[in-house]
């Protein structure tokens, strides 16, 4: 029976809501900077986030949404481009404080650094969204409580596909028996699945009602002491909140 190592944590909506009052905010800054009519509300930007990857995100919409825009003779350049400016100003959100992290991540990261489980950090979303989100929020120390942070366009096939979780896997040296991945999405899921990782999902609003079979077990949030987790599917043994001692029953749960 493997013991668990490490835990394999995905960003945007599992560490903090970043996707409405962040990413959402700072794609619309980037379009009016740019002289673009365009307005991702938050329903349309829910619709979105079925893609993953910002520049993928605005492929698909300009594809999708805007089928009579003028398209410049460099569309990717353009896509790299308006990407650039939201990214500086998702990194200006961030500086303000505007974006707090999600019930129970600080205790259990704080917790499994304390009991030397290794923790890594695995997402789509670009090196410095994930560092300004940690500086931001835990001090800029923190971010050398990752032993890797797997991110942005380091593999070529983003989630859903699992190759950001074998890169993982890869640099950690360890078997997908040994670790759980924390995600909050069907792609995140369905990404750390492909890799064969036993995953367990945190719902956030726009994440609620997707299709999260094949969890280990789907949560409303992580949980704080006297404010516990509400388990919308799978067993929890009883438990409140995750913990150390909550995951490692999981990796192995037949419940």
């Amino acid at each position: 029976m493997s013991t668990l190592k490490a835990l394999l944590i995905d960003v945007d909506g599992t560490i903090a809501d970043t996707e409405r009052d962040g990413h959402r905010v700072a794609f619309n800054q980037a379009f009016t900077d740019a002289g673009l009519d365009w307005d991702w509300d938050v329903a349309l930007y829910g619709q979105l986030l079925t893609v993953s990857g910002g520049k993928e995100r605005l492929r698909y919409f300009i594809e999708e949404w805007k089928p009579d825009f003028d398209e410049p003779e460099d569309l990717d350049s353009f896509i790299r481009e308006l990407h650039r400016t939201k990214t500086r100003r998702y990194l200006a959100l961030l500086k303000q404080g505007a974006i707090p992290l999600r019930p129970g991540v600080k205790r259990l990261l704080k917790e499994a650094r304390a009991t030397g489980l290794r923790l890594a950090i695995v997402t789509t979303t670009t090196p410095a969204n994930v560092t300004a989100l940690l500086g931001s929020t835990l001090g800029v120390d923190s971010i050398g409580w990752f032993e890797l942070i797997a991110a942005g366009d380091i593999v070529p096939g983003k989630k859903p596909a699992p190759d950001i979780y074998h890169y993982a896997l890869e640099h950690l040296d360890i078997v997908a028996t040994e670790c759980l991945a924390l995600e909050d999405s069907d792609n995140g899921l369905l990404s750390a699945r492909g890799a064969g990782i036993k995953t367990l999902i945190t719902v956030n609003d726009y994440t609620r009602r997707q299709d999260f079979s094949g969890a280990a077990v789907v949560l409303d949030q992580l949980g704080e002491p006297g404010m516990g987790f509400e388990v919308l599917a799978g067993e929890v043994g009883g438990a409140k909140v995750v913990d150390v001692a909550f995951l490692s029953r999981l990796l192995h749960a037949s419940w």
